[in-house]
């Protein structure tokens, strides 16, 4: 399990020489966002494939791959599987909460892997990459929880700058989460049992000569 202070380094130094199109990035997406949500059917329906947009965009950042902006429209490509991932997640994290805030707190952190897994598995099911965050996040979500609070931190510094330092905050955050999510994702797959091997089939034996007569 990777720190979260060195996760957050980890980022920052993919970031290293992608700010500029780390901020244009953010700041197409928070338009296109803030252009959605006008209407309540705008801000449902295009809300989780933006954002499943924002997490292939910011996945090359982390991988140190070529950044492109048009990765920004990526997630349209799984348009039904993200809006249905974000509405699921939505409404289980809001009957959560009906009992108390803690829990729905807790609920969020376990299904908050969700759109990451859609990334990489577009052809899972948003029930299946919802129940897969939930056990990836098991053990996690404190640590998880610890890094929201550095981000809050950070968030209320940022205040100082006259929101100034939030071009530079949301890009980081953005890329920490994906880092988050491969270090999450390679713990989980290294404690996954291995396929035990099959054991090959025996080769049949030679048959035996026909016995020839004497003459």
């Amino acid at each position: 399990m990777t720190a979260n202070t060195d996760l957050m380094g980890e980022a920052k130094k993919s970031l290293e020489g992608n700010w500029g199109i780390a901020i244009g990035a953010m700041l197409v997406y928070l338009i296109i966002s803030a252009a959605a949500g006008f209407t309540w059917i705008g801000a449902i329906v295009l809300s989780g494939p933006l954002a499943l947009d924002y997490i292939f965009f910011n996945k090359q950042i982390a991988s140190g791959e070529e950044v492109k902006i048009e990765l920004l429209f990526e997630g349209f490509k799984n348009f039904l599987p993200a809006l249905a991932t974000y509405l699921l997640v939505a409404v289980f994290v809001f009957l959560w909460s009906l009992l108390l805030i803690i829990p729905g707190i807790i609920m969020g952190l376990a299904y908050s892997q969700s759109l990451y897994i859609l990334s990489d598995e577009p052809e899972i099911g948003a029930s299946d990459a919802i129940k897969k965050s939930r056990a990836m996040m098991d053990g996690y979500k404190l640590k998880l929880f610890g890094m929201m609070l550095l981000f809050m931190l950070l968030s209320f510094a940022c205040v100082l700058t006259f929101g100034i330092g939030y071009l530079f905050l949301i890009p980081f955050m953005q890329v920490t989460m994906v880092k988050f999510y491969q270090d999450v994702k390679a713990d989980y797959e290294g404690l996954q049992p291995a396929a035990e091997p099959v054991a090959p089939a025996p080769e049949p034996a030679p048959a035996a000569p026909n016995a020839t007569p004497e003459a």
